[in-house]
């Protein structure tokens, strides 16, 4: 297991090109968020596919993360996602991800997208890690 203050830490000295940031994590789930500017807008005003992808995959990874502990090579292996309307282009996207099943190999959950503030989901993705061999024997070991 590691903590929200753990996780931090290693987002930021591993993958200092991470665009967001840990809200909470922990018990299976983990919450978000990524700052929205002109940057993650495409034409018509509104947050590209790709951020909130990113803000998808980074909520699995974080709540996976504080489930088995610091876990770098813990890899995407699956990500679908479908976006369900349009996400408000001056406000923070917020991605919720949850757990379903922590196995020997694979870790599987998903993650709902909100625009910060709003109720109504944005997207919905299903994402799938892989979890490295020597990560999943040394977990059925403790």
């Amino acid at each position: 297991m590691a903590t929200k203050a753990e996780i931090t830490a290693f987002l930021e000295r591993d993958f200092p090109q991470c665009k967001c940031t840990v809200d909470a994590c922990g018990d299976g789930a983990a919450i978000v968020r990524r700052r929205v500017g002109d940057a993650e807008l495409r034409p018509g005003g509104t947050v590209s596919g790709p951020v909130m992808m990113d803000v998808a995959d980074t909520a699995l990874y974080v709540a996976l993360l504080a489930e088995l502990g610091l876990v770098p090579m813990a890899v995407t292996t699956s990500l679908n996602i479908n976006f369900l309307r349009k996400p408000t282009a001056d406000r923070d996207v917020i991605g919720i991800a949850r757990l379903l099943k922590v196995g020997k190999t694979l870790v599987v959950g998903d993650v709902t997208i909100h625009s910060d503030g709003i109720a109504a989901p944005v997207a919905h993705a299903s994402v799938t890690y892989a979890i490295p061999p020597s990560t999943a024997a040394a977990a059925r070991t403790t």
